[in-house]
């Protein structure tokens, strides 16, 4: 069967991280584009119930934009744009900064990825791991080489894959890794508009993880590898079961 790829982002239908997917994807299958019309940066896992949304079409050939989130977008080329043929695979990125550990709780690019999943088609989020020099030429060596793989090797409709690539130079080793967690410089900057008017900006610029063998953070950050990691969508603490199985409150029985 002839393979059709959707591919999305959070950073907008003008992002040059989209393109340079496009570039990486577009000789290996038929290719879709359905992207937000504006950057939908750390929209997390939003979708727009309570207003409508609308899709523009582009002049490039299955290119759409939508007035909403990165999940939206998802969801829209799925069930409506290629409901007559649903899409091999889901496709987010190239993200404009790096998704890795527990940022994957505010991406937009793997909200998207991951909601490809909850329809059935398995999504791999691909993000640029550097905040400065977003040069993609590197990246899309490695995404057409990963994504061929991907389509031949096949994957389940369940599969969310998050990908990050080091930046700059050759990307010549890969690693599939666990999450990480990082530790975030935590701040709310106080300021005030020309009316006097106080706002507020939130979270610092930097963080720190610790040197942990097979965490996405460690493979990218000190060793210059691409991490690959399987994603569940699964969020039950499994470790803490038994511990709150064990509480008693009063008056209210707990069912096994």
């Amino acid at each position: 069967m002839h393979a059709r790829l959707l591919l999305t982002n959070d950073d907008g239908i003008n992002a040059a991280g989209l393109d340079a997917l496009y570039r990486a994807v577009e000789p290996l299958a038929e290719v879709w584009v359905v992207a937000p019309e504006k950057n939908q940066t750390s929209m997390a896992h939003s979708v727009t119930i309570k207003s409508p949304v609308h899709i523009r079409k582009h002049d490039r050939p299955r290119w759409f934009s939508v007035d909403g989130t990165p999940a939206d977008c998802a969801y829209l080329g799925v069930v409506h744009l290629m409901k007559d043929s649903r899409p091999t695979l889901l496709l987010s990125g190239i993200n404009h900064g790096p998704n890795l550990g527990t940022d994957i709780v505010y991406s937009g690019t793997v909200a998207a990825a991951r909601e490809g999943s909850l329809l059935g088609v398995p999504g791999i989020a691909i993000s640029l791991a550097t905040n400065r020099d977003f040069t993609f030429e590197n990246a899309v060596t490695f995404v057409r080489q990963f994504v061929k793989t991907a389509l031949a090797e096949g994957l389940g409709g369940q599969t969310v894959l998050n990908v990050n690539l080091p930046a700059p130079g050759p990307i010549t080793e890969y690693e599939v890794t666990r999450l990480g967690r990082q530790t975030w410089e935590v701040s709310v900057r106080e300021q005030q508009d020309e009316n006097g008017q106080k706002h507020y900006w939130l979270g610092g610029a930097d963080y720190t993880h610790p040197a942990e063998p097979g965490t996405d953070l460690t493979a990218v950050h000190d060793h210059n590898r691409a991490s690959v990691t399987p994603l569940a969508v699964d969020l039950t603490s499994h470790t803490e079961l038994d511990a709150i199985r064990a509480w008693r409150l009063e008056g209210c029985a707990r069912k096994p």
